[in-house]
């Protein structure tokens, strides 16, 4: 099928005498390790959202940057306006240019956008490095999951997806970690926050090399026609050669199919259903932000410090958040394919809307106790428990299953996009509303987005557990009455 080249002493045999299992394990552990490698990328979001969490209270000092309310918002949320652009452009530029590369180029934009971040001399140049930086995180959020997604195998394609939401969570436990130990090491230098946010050099670094390594991806090698290149990459993870090129012929004859699809445009908005699915689409997006994750996540330090921790004891205390984030992103994942998925995305909902409702309670009522701040720290973590459990997993599975394969570019993209402008109404008005009302009437501000966002989960998220795309499209171009799972009917 392919012509093949002669055998080099460096290379391994064409013709595998390695007994089945060995064969099988060194692939599978090859996959691993370009998998680690690439999820670098969701490791670097995790790091340059999280770490502001502990930086932001030192670099907003009159001594540093001296931030008001208004541009401590700019400079947290600017990396997710920037965020919200590099999402829209990544995908067509990775169709250009590869997935490796791309990934490559990434990793030295957050290299060196992180270097001007800790080296910014005031706030404007911060709010401008952040949001350049942006452009990177919103472009690996988009990269990472298609480049895993393209070299895993159908059985494990779910797991390996995944797996970027937990090197995300993780990135940013990490940079809560590095915040805590530097803060509490030198907290007495008022820079110490240019060492936090130029520690995520290092996983940038990481992956530039590790980009290096891993190959391309096999299915962008047979878009642009590089037939032998894809067939080598191919060998890297996959155990027998006959395997590999089976592969490449069900890789084309999709990549054919694809191109016989008409994609939608704006144009196709005008057709209901098809409203109606990027509406959906939209207001998932919309409503993950808008439930309040990002409160946690940005300024986990500054609500623990003003309910009452010393800014030492808040750094420690924050890295609680990480650790509930981590472990809830793992169950998560450990149930999506066996509860219903309008059920659990409720149930997150209630969850997350009670433990707003307990922080308003506490701060209201327990202003002047010592117990303010450990009940507050309980209710952050109840809430991370069911928003990254529960919430988070879902909204972007949701995303990836409700739209057809001719809509999946238009609604996937105007979907991302208000997900992160989202995220940064959110990052920006959250200081100024706490500056301007205080803890109490700003998290109950929230309560009252997290009952608008249950109301619209149970009028408009569909239930797609257990049902083909093609039913799915179905059920909303000719209507659907039942809302359950196929085997429940």
């Amino acid at each position: 099928m392919f012509e093949q080249d002669k055998p080099q002493d460096s290379q391994a045999p064409l013709v595998d005498t390695r007994p089945n299992d060995d064969v099988n394990q060194q692939a599978g552990h090859n996959l691993k390790n370009i998998a680690l490698i690439s999820t670098l990328g969701g490791l670097l979001f995790g790091v340059d959202t999280g770490v502001i969490n502990g930086a932001i209270g030192y670099m907003a000092t009159p001594q540093e940057l001296n931030l008001s309310a208004t541009n401590e918002g700019l400079v947290t949320s600017g990396i997710t306006l920037g965020a919200a652009f590099g999402a829209v452009w990544a995908g067509r530029l990775s169709d250009r240019i590869g997935r490796r590369r791309l990934l490559k180029y990434l990793s030295v934009i957050f290299f060196f956008c992180t270097l001007a971040c800790a080296l910014a001399p005031n706030a404007l140049l911060m709010i401008v490095f952040r949001a350049l930086l942006g452009l990177a995180v919103g472009g690996a959020s988009v990269i990472v999951p298609t480049y895993l997604s393209e070299i895993s195998t159908p059985a494990i394609r779910g797991r390996l997806v995944t797996q970027n939401e937990l090197m995300i969570v993780s990135g940013q436990l990490l940079a809560f970690i590095v915040n805590a130990l530097l803060g509490n090491m030198f907290g007495h230098v008022s820079h110490i926050w240019r060492y936090m946010i130029g520690f995520g050099m290092v996983p940038a670094i990481l992956l530039f090399f590790g980009m290096l390594v891993v190959p391309e991806s096999p299915r962008w090698l047979v878009m642009v026609n590089r037939l032998d290149d894809a067939l080598e990459a191919l060998k890297r993870i996959r155990p027998r050669q006959k395997d590999c090129e089976d592969e490449i012929s069900q890789i084309q004859d999709t990549l054919h199919q694809e191109k016989e699809v008409k994609q939608a445009t704006f144009k196709d908005l005008t057709t209901p259903w098809i409203r109606r699915l990027v509406f959906i689409g939209i207001g998932l997006g919309v409503m993950q932000q808008f439930i309040g994750i990002n409160i946690m996540m940005y300024y986990g330090t500054s609500i623990l410090t003003q309910a009452g921790f010393a800014h030492n004891a808040a750094l420690i205390a924050n890295i609680g958040n990480g650790i509930v984030s981590v472990a809830a992103t793992f169950i998560g994942m450990s149930i999506m394919n066996r509860v219903n998925r309008r059920s659990m995305l409720m149930s997150g909902i209630i969850g997350t809307t009670v433990s707003l409702i307990l922080i308003v309670l506490v701060s209201a009522f327990l202003s002047n106790s010592p117990l303010l701040p450990v009940f507050v720290v309980l209710c952050t973590m109840m809430f991370l428990g069911f928003f990254q459990g529960f919430i988070s997993p879902l909204v972007w599975l949701l995303l990836s299953e409700i739209f057809p394969q001719n809509l999946r570019g238009l609604g996937m993209g105007v979907s991302t996009f208000f997900l992160w402008f989202s995220n940064f109404l959110v990052g920006y008005f959250f200081p100024v509303l706490l500056s301007a009302v205080g803890m109490t009437w700003t998290f109950l501000i929230f309560v009252f987005f997290n009952i608008l966002s249950f109301i619209f989960a149970y009028k408009f998220a569909p239930e797609t557990r257990g049902k083909s795309l093609e039913l799915i499209q179905m059920e909303f171009k000719y209507g659907d009455d039942s809302g359950v799972h196929p085997e429940d009917k």
